[in-house]
């Protein structure tokens, strides 16, 4: 309990930083949303709306302590402020727009590689010198080596453009409209599976080769010939006593990854043009859409330390040593 105590801690300081940093930031740049507002209108706001555009977004002339305790109201309360390129549309719902497609296909690609690498990495170590040994492990290398891009366009071009075994963009077909019928589900499944596929393709050899490494070295400890000594079944020996503690090491990566999950796959969305938190974030730098910028950069933060935490109560139950410690 008191690790659970000093970690929850820890998190709960690191979430105040992080919103302490994300006020401050945006107003020690020079200029301020309003203004880049206004300048995009061309003059055809009058100049008081300035004052009025400032205090919308946050920026007014009270001291810094009492704006921040006034951002702190608004954010408790879900009020993230308002997008300048979506202008009115709060950010919140902004957001909400491209987290259920980021969810999905980022969140499965990355459950979908962490299972099949572990898996894979277990067995190669298991069986040392085996075929999933000797084969895979340079091989999936060799395609992670590639840069993300390039093989994600020629992904595109072979496969979508050239044999048009799958869509070349977005997340369905402009002929659907969003809905939880059978034929809308299949659609957006076909255009998820190249994107899917290519994220699963670079990621699953790094955690293939971590839990390889990992249980090599596990296969070795007192414990493990214990249990062969006293003749338990090889199957309960890899996977209940070897695989279980050499785990964890990719657990902890594995909740990194899931927290980043909701910052979008920014290459994949802008080579297939899928329409998730990758692709907006890329839009609101280029807009300078400070609050949309915020907000997603908050939302990340917050994920990565609730993902941390999850694995730090995982590890509780995985690992007997961190609860006697």
């Amino acid at each position: 309990m008191k690790y659970l105590l000093r970690r929850l801690g820890f998190y709960l300081v690191a979430a105040l930083a992080s919103i302490t940093l994300n006020f401050a930031i945006p107003r020690m740049m020079p200029g301020d949303p309003a203004s880049a507002m206004m300048s995009g209108f061309q003059g055809q706001l009058r100049p008081e709306a300035l004052q009025a555009l400032r205090a919308a977004f946050g920026f007014t002339n009270e001291p810094l302590h009492l704006q921040f305790v006034s951002y702190l109201s608004h954010l408790l309360s879900g009020d993230m402020g308002i997008s300048i390129s979506y202008f009115p549309s709060p950010v919140t719902s902004v957001i909400g727009l491209g987290l259920l497609w980021t969810i999905l296909l980022a969140g499965l690609a990355v459950i979908i590689s962490f299972a099949l690498g572990n898996l894979l990495g277990v067995i190669g170590a298991w069986r040392r010198g085996g075929l999933v040994d000797s084969v895979l492990p340079p091989l999936l290398t060799f395609v992670g080596s590639f840069p993300y891009f390039f093989l994600a366009m020629t992904a595109l071009f072979f496969l979508g453009f050239r044999l048009n075994w799958f869509p070349l963009r977005h997340a369905y077909s402009d002929t659907l409209a969003p809905n939880l019928s059978l034929e809308f589900v299949l659609d957006v499944i076909w255009h998820m599976i190249l994107p899917a596929s290519c994220i699963v393709l670079v990621s699953v050899g790094g955690w293939m080769l971590t839990i390889r490494n990992t249980m090599i070295g596990t296969l070795a400890e007192d414990y493990i010939i214990m249990a062969e000594a006293k003749g338990l079944p090889q199957r309960r020996i890899m996977f209940n006593y070897a695989a279980r503690n050499a785990l964890l090491p990719n657990i902890t990566a594995f909740g990194m990854a899931l927290g980043y999950v909701l910052g979008g796959q920014l290459l994949t969305e802008i080579v297939f043009a899928y329409p998730g938190l990758g692709y907006m974030l890329l839009q609101s730098v280029r807009t300078q859409d400070y609050p949309l910028m915020q907000g997603l950069f908050l939302m990340i933060t917050f994920a990565v330390l609730c993902a941390n935490l999850i694995v730090d109560l995982l590890y509780t139950r995985l690992d007997p040593r961190v609860r006697q410690a």
